[in-house]
């Protein structure tokens, strides 16, 4: 599902949902949802999903009136990221600095993720299992990383010992629910038959590695995420469903060359209901790009495709498509 980066818009028996955290099967009472290793745990203050939805803030949590009983059938990985409010800080910190010193930004979401990598990557990260465990060992590492980040953001304003008396509550509240996820998959896996599902959040070209780099999320949202995310081994990846609109869209900026800056562009934008649900930006709209769509594929092997929004396209008396790149005036047959 990815950080509360990502939203997914959901429509149950004429209900809509708007997730950010919450695996989309949460709303379904007899599926167990599993929030894995590579997920981030935002503890930010709680967010507007819709003016329907009322919700209250639940350290990663959000709890919606008509979800009964999710706590019961909702499992966290002892091994996920904890984002920070100070990690959140920063990334719009860091937006702000892109912007001053390249004349752009990458246009992230603003929640943490990236410096949430980043202190992964660093080997300074905390975890749910840090959490859990030794609270003083957590509190002084939570120290060491806040310090750090005020040395490279002096405006940074951090209050070190009210975040740690919120996290020791959040602790209690969220322990129910923790569990050692490789462990959890395994038993998954060669227990009695299970149908799995593993939902992804973000598109195959905002991947870190094969995505429109630096216009990128932080991390594998290609298929495999699924092994290096969930540690479930290659072999047990069965069906793989890619999930394209009958038109291109993208928040944010980037390449985008059937991109659509004119009254085509704001058709399927407002006909598509393409906004951002987590930023509430405008989607760019253009025409399918089946030259990103056969590289998506490249990369993630579908064996399917869900084909989406293909009425939007009703009323057009034309439809276009992008099926060719071309490089320095010569075709090419790969995605640049």
């Amino acid at each position: 599902q990815g950080g509360n980066n990502a939203g997914h818009t959901v429509v149950v028996d004429g209900k809509e949902y708007d997730f950010h955290l919450f695996p989309s099967g949460i709303i379904n009472p007899k599926a167990i949802s599993f929030i894995e290793e590579r997920q981030r745990k935002s503890k930010s203050k709680s967010q507007k999903f819709d003016q329907s939805a009322q919700l209250k803030s639940y350290f990663p949590l959000y709890l919606l009136t008509g979800l009964k009983d999710w706590e019961k059938r909702l499992i966290i990985s002892d091994r996920a990221h904890i984002v920070f409010d100070f990690h959140q800080a920063v990334d719009g910190l860091q937006e702000v600095q892109r912007q001053a010193q390249e004349g752009k930004n990458i246009g992230t979401t603003k929640k943490g993720i990236g410096p949430t990598y980043s202190s992964k990557a660093a080997r300074t990260g905390l975890r749910i299992c840090d959490l859990l465990s030794d609270f003083d060992e957590f509190s002084s590492r939570f120290k060491n990383l806040a310090q750090q980040y005020k040395s490279m953001f002096p405006t940074l304003e951090i209050d070190i010992e009210g975040q740690l008396k919120k996290l020791k509550g959040y602790a209690e509240k969220i322990r129910p629910m923790v569990r050692d996820g490789v462990y959890f998959m395994y038993e998954a896996l060669h227990g009695s038959p299970k149908k799995i599902l593993v939902e992804g959040a973000n598109a195959a070209l905002l991947d870190i590695d094969f995505g429109t780099y630096p216009f990128v999320t932080s991390s594998n949202c290609t298929v495999g995420g699924v092994c290096t995310g969930l540690g479930v081994p290659p072999q047990h990846v069965g069906d793989v469903y890619g999930v394209v609109k009958a038109y291109t869209t993208r928040v944010g900026i980037g390449a985008f060359p059937t991109e659509q800056i004119n009254e085509i562009g704001d058709l399927l934008q407002s006909r598509g209901h393409e906004w951002g649900v987590t930023t509430g930006r405008k989607r760019r709209c253009g025409w399918l790009d089946l030259v990103i769509l056969k590289y998506a594929h490249m990369i993630n092997g579908f064996t399917a495709l869900a084909l989406t929004k293909l009425d939007i396209l009703d009323v057009l008396d034309e439809i276009k498509i992008g099926v060719a790149y071309k490089l320095g005036g010569k075709r090419i047959p790969y995605f640049p």
